[in-house]
């Protein structure tokens, strides 16, 4: 999942990358609310991070115009300004949720958590399938024939993508966008490398082989029954 965090103080911005990314979140960041407004626009985020006080264009203002424009994206407000009426401000903005600093890391997470799951699909929130390979969204649970897979968090994002687009080729481009952000350079092997570490744990141990490579092209996962 990509989330957005739109935050003028860098030690803290850092602070919620830094911890999100080891939740298994691909995290972008932006530091002034015009950027922020931006970015937002133009990408599809599955949450956005907003701080309420930020130059150019405050938080609620950027609320305000993504709403207008019908965006729906699940949006946590974080600010120092905590009185009642002011969070009652931040969720009338079009805020899901607002998080008073200071704050535990704990907390926010727990928070983005429960909006997500609040604006996904009913059937989304359930489960991703291949074959009898699983992944619980609500738990971040993956099990292969009902057995426990102890992924770290990149390989987890790395078979969500896999399997959101099973049945079809994904590239090694296509997995440093989702997966890296472009933080590698497109020569590097790393891609390989936690495809290998992730066939090792999700394929190893069974006759039947869901994770393939296609020469030249990339990766797909699939059953045998959606095999070409």
């Amino acid at each position: 999942m990509q989330i957005l965090i739109i935050e003028d103080d860098t030690q803290t911005a850092r602070f919620i990358q830094k911890g999100l990314q080891e939740s298994g979140y691909v995290v972008d960041h932006e530091a002034d609310g015009q950027s922020g407004l931006e970015r937002a626009m133009a990408n599809q985020y599955d949450a956005l991070i907003i701080d309420r006080m930020l130059p150019g264009l405050d938080g609620l203002k950027i609320i305000e115009r993504l709403r207008g424009q019908g965006f729906n994206v699940p949006i946590l407000v974080l600010s120092a300004l905590g009185d009642v009426d002011q969070r009652v401000e931040g969720l009338k903005a079009g805020g899901d949720d607002y998080l008073v600093k200071p704050y535990a890391f704990s907390e926010l997470l727990a928070r983005l958590q429960s909006i997500i799951r609040r604006h996904q699909p009913q059937q989304e929130l359930n489960f991703l399938q291949v074959g009898d390979l699983k992944i619980d969204l609500l738990k971040r649970k993956v099990t292969r024939n009902d057995k426990r897979i102890a992924l770290q968090p990149k390989e987890y994002i790395l078979l969500e993508c896999l399997m959101r687009n099973a049945g079809q080729v994904v590239t090694r481009t296509m997995l440093l966008d989702k997966v890296w952000d472009y933080n590698f350079d497109p020569q590097t092997n790393v891609v390989d490398v936690h495809i290998s570490r992730l066939r090792s744990k999700i394929d190893r141990d069974y006759d039947v082989k869901l994770l393939k490579t296609v020469r030249g092209s990339g990766y797909i996962l699939s059953a045998p029954d959606t095999d070409d």
